[in-house]
């Protein structure tokens, strides 16, 4: 099973990070689950969040700054047998992995996406990041940010995503939930995990996302992509989490005959003809 014993070690991270309480909560839930650590695999990029992978007893992949996506999806398409989770932050995902994060959408790669967002560049001393608020005021933006910020979960239904949920760091129960359902659903499946970064974001604080979230009640349809996208636009006094939007389709190795059955690829044996053939090809 996956090691979620306490130890001696230290994280990189700040006391009161939500960063903590999403790694405890990964841990819990991958037990829930009984994976080993073999059948795991995380990944991350570059920034505080994308440190998941040096803090976990499974098999890690520590990418380039917006490149989580690429490996995820290799790996996955590899060995189909393999859970494979991305774990980075607002800035790596939706910044510099933004053209990766779209085109994944597109294919509906299996694997789960974990973005941890507290709206600022935590690793580099806290320039705004693609969802800061406007106005918002930093080292680097004195005088506010000037840009629209970034909606992810929005952009995620509005693009075809199968599965999109949005949550908080501070309530473990909920966030175990979803992310639960987040590994188990078919499919690319996003979840933009809110939470506070105590050192540089001294405006979407603990007490800021208290005073604001709610979660989404049993009568809510997630299958209602119109619904779902009304609940997504919701910023400001009141911010809705939990499962935004959830709908089955194929995901991209059953599109394709030869990664169908599901074996690793490194079982599926190599015909030396063909392969002959292609080298062939360049004498």
């Amino acid at each position: 099973m996956v090691d979620c014993s306490i130890t001696t070690s230290e994280t990189a991270w700040c006391p009161g990070c939500g960063d903590m309480n999403i790694l405890s909560t990964l841990k819990q839930t991958l037990l829930e689950l009984g994976k080993k650590p073999h059948q795991v695999l995380i990944v991350g990029g570059i920034g505080q969040a994308a440190k998941t992978a040096q803090y976990i007893n499974t098999n890690g992949f520590c990418g380039l700054h917006g490149r989580a996506l690429p490996p995820a999806i290799a790996a996955k398409i590899a060995n189909k047998a393999m859970t494979v989770i991305v774990d980075t932050g607002d800035g790596d995902a939706y910044g510099e992995g933004g053209n990766h994060f779209i085109h994944n959408i597109r294919r509906n790669v299996d694997i789960t996406h974990f973005v941890h967002n507290n709206q600022i560049y935590g690793l580099t001393k806290g320039q705004a990041s693609p969802t800061s608020d406007i106005g918002h005021v930093t080292s680097v933006q004195p005088y506010g940010s000037n840009n629209i910020p970034m909606n992810p979960v929005l952009l995620a239904i509005t693009l075809g995503a199968g599965f999109v949920a949005r949550a908080f760091s501070n309530d473990k129960d909920t966030l175990k939930e979803i992310m639960l359902q987040a590994i188990n659903h078919k499919g690319y499946a996003l979840v933009d995990i809110l939470q506070p970064c105590v050192s540089f974001n001294k405006i979407n604080t603990h007490k800021w996302y208290k005073n604001r979230i709610y979660m989404l009640d049993n009568t809510y349809d997630k299958a209602n992509k119109l619904k779902a996208m009304e609940k997504a636009m919701e910023w400001g006094d009141k911010i809705p989490v939990g499962v935004l939007y959830e709908e089955e389709k194929p995901h991209f190795t059953d599109k394709l005959d030869f990664l169908r059955d599901g074996k690793p690829l490194v079982d599926k044996g190599i015909d030396l003809y063909k392969i002959s053939g292609f080298m062939n090809e360049f004498k």
